[in-house]
């Protein structure tokens, strides 16, 4: 049964930074690339970072470009993504899946997410 449990969320102030992980299990997640997407309150879930199953690879909204950054450890099973000089904007419940599109396709799955909560 797959699984995706993320954490590392919390609140901070504005130019403060925060580390994501996802872990996976369940799925040949190795075996593919990796995203993190955000939903904010009243708002579409939207892609953040996405990165290739060997991790040589990736790539960034452009509203987080410069300022997030997504790897992974395919010995953990684990995807992280590191968000540095946080913005209010930012504020949002993080999730991980596989295979990212953006804007995000309909999964079957998503897992329970993180709140990252960015005062000003």
């Amino acid at each position: 049964q797959e699984q995706l449990v993320e954490s590392g969320g919390g609140l901070v102030q504005a130019g403060e930074s925060l580390r994501l992980s996802c872990a996976a299990s369940g799925h040949t997640y190795n075996n593919h690339a990796m995203g993190w997407f955000r939903q904010a309150p009243g708002k579409e879930r939207e892609f953040v970072a996405a990165i290739s199953s060997s991790g040589n690879m990736t790539y960034c909204a452009a509203s987080v470009k410069g300022r997030f950054t997504i790897s992974r450890d395919n010995a953990k099973n684990t995807v992280y993504l590191q968000m540095n000089n946080l913005k209010p904007e930012d504020t949002a419940v993080y999730y991980c899946n596989i295979n990212p599109t953006d804007p995000p396709k309909e999964y079957d799955y998503w897992g329970q997410g993180t709140q990252v909560t960015v005062s000003s």
